[in-house]
């Protein structure tokens, strides 16, 4: 008796719904909302703090890091072909060569690495306790922002490390007040849809 051998298939993608998609979108309209509200000029280095980083942190945290990435290279996309969608309503190619250059780059890998955490550090059992959500956006915050645009300040205004870094630190206490914010309403959002992130 013979048997026939059946060809391993790998287990088919699952690929973005069109709730994803309208998800993606609607994040990134947030993401320019918040990023067009005044910017506070703080420091020596001419970069405002604004709201984008709530935005993008929020993005991570609520959508997973799929479409938390997606949805904030869709909105420097946005500004990139020359929508006013940046901080002091710039737009173009210049910001992403600029001081804040940095931070810009940063963001779409800050939004995965947040949603990685909360989906797979944080897990079901933590994502909706607002001090887990808080340590995972302020890790993405700290590790990926603060760290990327230490280095285009750096490297934009050919200081040292040590002057970039306090060009920097007046932004600390504006986004520990950001990332409780974030965990606040990213855990009341996964409280009420516990699923959101599934598969994502």
């Amino acid at each position: 008796m013979t048997t026939t051998a059946r060809p391993v298939t790998a287990p088919a993608r699952r690929r973005l719904s069109t709730t994803d998609l309208a998800l993606v979108a609607a994040f990134a309209a947030l993401i320019a909302a918040c990023a067009v509200v005044g910017g506070i000029p703080v420091g020596g280095a001419g970069v405002d703090i604004t709201l984008q980083g709530f935005g993008v942190l929020l993005a991570g945290c609520v959508l997973g890091p799929l479409r938390g990435f997606l949805a904030v290279a869709l909105y420097l996309g946005l500004g990139a072909i020359g929508l006013p969608v940046f901080s002091d309503h710039a737009s173009g190619l210049g910001p992403f060569t600029g001081v804040s250059a940095g931070y810009l780059w940063s963001f779409p890998l800050a939004a995965a690495l947040a949603g990685f955490l909360v989906k797979h550090v944080a897990g079901p059992a933590r994502k909706t306790r607002t001090l887990f959500v808080f340590a995972c956006a302020i890790a993405a915050s700290v590790l990926v922002v603060h760290t990327l645009g230490i280095a285009g300040m750096k490297l934009y205004l050919d200081v040292s490390w040590d002057d970039a870094l306090r060009f920097d630190m007046p932004f600390w206490l504006g986004d520990v007040v950001k990332m409780a914010l974030v965990a606040l309403v990213a855990a009341e959002v996964h409280r009420a849809f516990p699923q959101l992130l599934h598969g994502r």
